[in-house]
């Protein structure tokens, strides 16, 4: 699978996909406000990250308006919650074959860059 998950009216999101923009072209963007993450994407991406929790963003705003910093939340509910609300997925998800990276950390852009200028 050759797919970004990205949410288009991220400026954070759109700052990284031009950066990555010159070794994408073989990718499926999928915005995840248009376009809701299917449990089967989802159930694919926990395959390469090991977790639905590595996935998990915790600085949405939701998180804390819904009072989940102060529950214990178990794998089940990491995913419960992606699939309910696009904001709880870290993005941008970049998943390119077995390669996976989360987030917009700059060492995590860094690495994906690496990973896709090298095919």
């Amino acid at each position: 699978m050759k797919k970004i998950f990205h949410l288009g009216s991220c400026s954070t999101n759109q700052r990284i996909l031009k950066e990555l923009a010159p070794y994408t072209s073989q990718f499926e963007f999928k915005d995840i406000k248009l376009d809701k993450i299917t449990t089967k994407e989802l159930d694919e991406m926990k395959k390469r990250a090991g977790s639905y929790e590595a996935l998990f963003s915790r600085v949405a705003l939701k998180y804390r308006s819904l009072g989940l910093n102060n529950m214990e939340l178990t794998e089940g509910d990491y995913k419960k919650y992606i699939l309910e609300e696009y904001t709880f997925l870290r993005r941008p998800v970049i998943v390119n074959g077995n390669a996976i990276f989360i987030g917009n950390a700059k060492s995590n852009v860094a690495a994906a860059l690496n990973s896709l200028s090298n095919l």
